[in-house]
């Protein structure tokens, strides 16, 4: 009798999802007077954190199994609509976002525009996911990744204090983040690319090196700020390469 094993990937989609629903309802507490919004913020930055792991491990597991399947395709895809749409969307509404509101010609009806601009990063999110679900390159991501996207937002709490940088860099930073997973810049794929070039020992072998690294660089500096840089080094990535096409196309 041949098992099954398709539910240890999807169990691994729906921890995903429920630390995305978790960061949601977390930082849904930040008006309560007697929390404190820092730290509010912190956990539902680590919930979407958290969240990306299981995402990361979810499609790993199973290749590794060979228990893909069209429902576990489309369960990863709902899931990261909350997690890496709906909840860092939630999370900047709530730390930045939701004072932002204009007075309708002084009659005291206020126009919602921190909604709106919230909004932005779900509409996106849920372009994007929708894109990779019709069509996709197997070598190359179309846009920026919505975990990556997600993840990205997610720090914003973990590296940064409230009043350490400006709405205005918050809110920027934010919209591009959104943007760019709606647009046509390719992303490379580093398991795709590493997988022609190296043998699994030798992959084995940079993975463990970069690992040291990190943990030897955390004595020095918080390792929010190495694992954001990572992330962010990724993102310009693409940019980059978009700026050097576009250089060799004049």
């Amino acid at each position: 009798m041949k098992i099954k094993w398709n539910w240890v990937p999807n169990t691994l989609s729906l921890g995903n999802l429920t630390f995305g629903f978790l960061s949601i309802l977390v930082a849904s507490q930040a008006g309560n007077p007697q929390k404190e919004p820092e730290k509010i913020f912190f956990l539902a930055g680590v919930f979407i954190i958290l969240a990306a792991l299981f995402d990361g491990f979810d499609g790993m597991v199973a290749r590794a199994l060979n228990a893909t399947s069209e429902l576990g395709a489309e369960l990863d895809t709902l899931a990261d609509l909350t997690t890496f749409g709906i909840a860092p969307g939630f999370l900047m509404y709530k730390m930045v976002l939701e004072k932002y509101r204009l007075d309708l010609f002084d009659t005291g009806m206020f126009f919602p525009i921190g909604m709106l601009l919230a909004s932005v990063f779900p509409i996106c999110a849920a372009y994007r996911l929708a894109r990779f679900s019709v069509s996709h390159d197997p070598a190359s991501f179309t846009g920026l990744p919505s975990p990556i996207a997600g993840v990205m937002i997610a720090f914003f709490p973990i590296s940064f204090s409230n009043n350490s940088i400006s709405d205005i860099f918050t809110i920027t930073a934010f919209i591009l983040i959104a943007l760019l997973m709606v647009s046509t810049l390719r992303y490379s794929k580093p398991q795709v690319a590493m997988r022609g070039k190296f043998s699994k020992s030798k992959l084995y072998l940079l993975f463990t090196g970069l690992l040291g690294m990190i943990l030897v660089s955390s004595i020095y500096i918080p390792i929010a700020y190495i694992l954001y840089g990572i992330v962010f080094s990724y993102v310009f990535s693409g940019i980059i390469s978009f700026i050097i096409h576009l250089i060799q196309e004049i």
